[in-house]
């Protein structure tokens, strides 16, 4: 009896340890659910979850005996909580062990797109050098940052920034317990109208869908860049496309968009625009603790004990 099913693409590595540990159905996506006999879905407790695509009543109901969904990941915006809480399933997700890939990449980002690394690769690459070096950057050191969403990513990445010289300005739904001189806002567009550059760390899902809209960008400012590490939802496009265009910000570095793995091409084409193919968490040592965390907490539901991470469900 199989009591595991594991969803979505899994690197080679989470594929075999979750194999070797659990065994049990593997489908590429929720989609694929009907594909299963009955028989083998009345048997799964336990989803293995490594999907972006909705998780709500509907595919929970297929799976009558489910106590556990098992991201990967921090983000859980896919799944329906209160659809999960009203059937008895507990959702858990992969908080902590990836805070600092996520905030490192941040900080690489910001560089890259104020220093305009990729023009300059280009610039050697393309033999233009001798020609003449690209145009002059901005320097890092000293900017005014604002980083929205200041939970676990987001202190990691304060504290990195802080090195920079940095003057630090934060958004979140109550003041932190923050160095002296960091400054507190209740809203995006009061960060957006007090720094250069805007670092997006906030949780995907309704309440954030369009929090950087055209008047938060305007209120960036000519010199200003974004830098969205979140989910792609949280971003306009068009408004940042139009942003883009008029010059009312100066770039921006996303590593998330809303058509993932296919982005608007009239964005990532453009030169003031640092495109990273959602790779906040892709390093060996990362993926592999998250996976660890995965199994951990299936391992837990599985042994009738509490599960280590599971969300708010309320």
């Amino acid at each position: 009896m199989h009591r595991v099913l594991s969803i979505g693409t899994y690197a080679a590595m989470d594929a075999a340890a979750l194999a070797a540990e659990f065994g049990g159905p593997t489908l590429p996506a929720l989609a694929d659910l009907d594909s299963l006999p009955q028989g083998v879905r009345d048997a799964v407790i336990a989803m293995a979850c490594k999907s972006h695509e909705t998780l709500g009543p509907t595919e929970m109901d297929r799976l009558p005996n489910l106590k556990l969904i098992a991201r990967y990941g921090v983000g859980y915006e896919a799944v329906d909580l209160s659809a999960a809480t009203a059937r008895g399933i507990v959702v858990t997700n992969t908080p902590d062990v990836l805070n600092d890939d996520v905030a490192d990449l941040a900080v690489a980002m910001w560089l890259g797109v104020l220093r305009e690394v990729e023009r300059g690769i280009a610039n050697v690459r393309g033999g233009d050098w001798a020609n003449g070096g690209p145009p002059l950057a901005r320097k890092a050191t000293g900017r005014r940052v604002g980083i929205l969403g200041m939970g676990r990513i987001g202190r990691e990445l304060a504290d990195r920034l802080a090195a920079f010289k940095c003057a630090l300005h934060y958004s979140a739904r109550s003041p932190k317990d923050a160095p002296q001189g960091w400054q507190f806002h209740d809203n995006a567009l009061s960060l957006a109208a007090a720094v250069d550059d805007l670092f997006v760390t906030v949780v995907g899902g309704p309440e954030t869908e369009n929090l950087i809209d055209a008047d938060v960008l305007a209120a960036l400012g000519a010199d200003g860049h974004l830098i969205n590490l979140s989910r792609g939802s949280v971003v306009d496009e068009g408004a940042l496309l139009a942003a883009l265009e008029a010059r009312t910000i100066r770039g921006a570095a996303l590593d998330v968009f809303r058509n993932e793995p296919r982005p608007d091409p009239r964005l990532v084409s453009r030169p003031d625009v640092l495109p990273l193919p959602h790779i906040g968490t892709a390093t060996v040592e990362t993926r592999t603790e998250m996976g660890r965390l995965q199994r951990a907490n299936i391992r837990a539901i599985l042994d009738s004990k509490p599960a280590l991470t599971p969300v708010p469900q309320g």
